[in-house]
């Protein structure tokens, strides 16, 4: 089996993505030059350091054994911790699950652990 790393994006760029049939990621990602990910374990902090009170996201499951092994770097980022990072384009095929991510009345996220498909 594959290992998962996830992306945060909002629903309307995925979907975008979609019908595109390519995401070349946010604009933060296109400054960077790569697409930036997560681990599972990360996930939280990013949402609350790059996502604070943002509505309207999905969090992205995407199988490692679907990209380009040659554009996926893991490198030295926040707290010193390796963070997956994709030099090219995310294809939907590499998606293997879309997770909803709400605000809560106190303006946490909560991640919908039910596949959103």
């Amino acid at each position: 089996m594959s290992d998962l790393i996830y992306k945060i994006c909002p629903k309307g760029d995925w979907d975008a993505a979609r019908k595109s049939g390519v995401y070349s990621g946010s604009a933060d990602d296109q400054r960077d030059g790569f697409i930036h990910f997560s681990l599972k374990h990360q996930v939280r902090a990013t949402l609350d350091k790059h996502f604070s009170g943002r509505d309207g996201l999905l969090l992205l499951a995407v199988a490692t054994d679907r990209l380009n092994p040659e554009a996926l770097k893991y490198e030295i980022s926040r707290k010193g911790e390796k963070f997956p990072h994709l030099y090219g384009n995310l294809f939907p095929s590499a998606v293997v699950a879309r997770y909803t991510i709400a605000l809560s009345d106190a303006g946490g996220h909560i991640i919908d652990c039910r596949e959103d498909f």
